[in-house]
């Protein structure tokens, strides 16, 4: 019998379109240059949709069932879900989290505005979870830069699930078994897990899903997809065709035991996760972890969930012993901030938590025609408007200027209600002014300099108020701030201005 020829595909990585032969644009997408070599082994008869076992394993295939029998049936895992033990994972994942005062039962003064008043402040507020966490048979992608604490983070997630008596597989490929037990004494993620928590080290995806149906585990953390390969297909490793038959066989797995896997995967230098972009369209949770390796904060995004909302972040804070979370602005509002010239404290909204950021802004001579425009963590269009605001309607010469701001913490901030927060920073910076202690802005400005509306604008009052924040300068509205809380309600930039000192 005549071999079967590998039948060879080109492979969109934006889209994951295929076409016969290689083209310089996909006529799919629109992307350049993004075909890359995709090898398929030809299906076997008996595979096929006509073939001699079509009738065989249509006996053993799932029967269809009305949607109030699926509402009711506890083993399909529809109305649970599992928490990891880490509400700000839980909360991205799709969990809603409640906050709780702190030891000395007041949340209100434990903020980085009383700090000077107080020398030791109150004990921070703990986030709980409150029925969020992973949904049983999904598949969920978490992608960040290398040293980010991908691994670390689900190392640990993996121990509290293992201590809670979900039976959990740790699949390492990257390193062996024993060099994962160096890394979990250090971060702490080798405590009590009883018979909960094993570990695997190997590479092939076939020996991989025959452990998984043997030890049969509620959740299975592959540590990375780009490593695994399938034998039978002549390709390499972190290739298109082995990331993608990977991952669609554990995918495949994932939906038919009920067992939720956890892929990692690597970015590109663009920030993106490897791989075709079809990857992230075949699992359910694409989850990115940013932050910047030579600072300790870390932020939890998620870029698409299939069962929660995909503003939701989640904050940690990067120690000696693994990854804390960060439920009470802790690293985004520093301790020790203090009003000064060309800071200024906005609350940010991301998803359904209100976070306060801190912005700052420098201002100094440049050459004319040359001047620069540097952002960090704030959306650089924006800067550029706001500038042309500032010398339009509020009489400043900013042209010779050089211009620098950033967001404190790591925090991007590219929402328009954060307008007001940039352009005081910048002229508090430029004219040597600040705002008074326990002072925050909120505002989206007009290209005319009128002070806009923004939304929930009545959760960024009452979370700044808890927080200490006293003074709020913002558009005028109808809201009624909370008790010792002064709203400062200003039409126009200028007007804001007016209120530094």
């Amino acid at each position: 019998m005549a071999k079967s020829k590998v039948r060879i595909h080109f492979l969109c990585r934006e889209c994951g379109g295929t076409q016969p032969k290689w083209i310089g644009r996909c006529p799919d997408c629109g992307a350049w240059d993004s075909m890359e070599e995709f090898r398929e082994t030809p299906a076997a008869a008996d595979d096929s949709p006509l073939g001699a076992g079509a009738a065989a394993r249509a006996a053993d295939a799932p029967k269809a069932k009305p949607l109030s029998e699926l509402a009711n049936d506890a083993d399909g895992g529809l109305l649970m879900r599992w928490s990891t033990g880490i509400a700000e994972l839980d909360r991205v994942l799709g969990g809603m989290t409640e906050e709780t005062p702190g030891s000395d039962g007041s949340s209100s003064k434990d903020s980085p505005a009383n700090a000077t008043a107080a020398k030791s402040p109150a004990a921070p507020a703990k986030s709980v979870s409150t029925g969020g966490g992973i949904v049983p048979g999904s598949a969920i992608l978490l992608g960040g830069d290398p040293g980010i604490g991908k691994s670390t983070l689900l190392l640990q997630a993996a121990r509290k699930l293992a201590a809670s008596g979900r039976r959990t597989l740790y699949v390492t490929s990257e390193e062996s078994a024993a060099q994962l037990r160096l890394r979990a004494e250090r971060v702490g993620a080798d405590g009590d897990t009883g018979e909960q928590l094993f570990v695997l080290a190997d590479t092939n995806v076939a020996r991989i899903l025959e452990q998984a149906r043997q030890v049969r585990p509620d959740v299975m953390i592959v540590d990375s997809i780009q490593m695994i390969y399938q034998g039978d297909l002549a390709a390499a490793p972190g290739s298109v065709t082995q990331l993608r038959s990977c991952t669609q066989e554990m995918t495949y797995f994932a939906k038919s035991s009920g067992c939720a896997v956890v892929f990692v995967g690597h970015v590109t230098k663009e920030g993106r996760l490897a791989g075709p972009r079809l990857l992230e369209h075949m699992v359910d949770t694409v989850l990115y972890f940013e932050g910047d390796r030579y600072h300790s904060h870390r932020i939890l995004r998620a870029i698409k969930n299939r069962f929660g909302a995909t503003l939701e972040v989640g904050l940690f804070e990067m120690t000696g012993a693994g990854l804390e979370e960060a439920s009470n602005h802790r690293g985004l509002l520093a301790d020790e901030y203090q009003p000064m010239a060309g800071s200024v404290v906005c609350p940010v909204m991301q998803g359904t938590r209100c976070l306060l950021v801190e912005i700052q802004a420098l201002t100094v001579p440049g050459f004319p025609g040359s001047v620069k425009r540097k952002v960090s963590g704030v959306d650089g269009s924006r800067l550029a408007m706001l500038i042309a605001v500032l010398e339009k309607r509020g009489g400043m010469q900013l042209s010779d200027q050089d211009v620098f701001a950033s967001s404190v913490g790591g925090m991007k901030v590219s929402e328009p209600g954060a307008d007001l927060a940039v352009a005081l920073a910048i002229t508090g910076a430029h004219m040597n002014r600040q705002p008074d202690v326990g002072t925050c802005a909120v505002g989206e400005i007009g290209l005319g300099g009128e002070l806009r509306h923004v939304q929930q604008l009545e959760q960024r009052i009452r979370e700044a108020a808890r927080l200490g924040f006293d003074h709020i300068i913002c558009p005028k509205s109808r809201v009624t701030p909370p008790s010792g809380c002064t709203l400062h309600p200003v039409a126009r930039l200028d007007e804001a201005i007016q209120l530094l000192q």
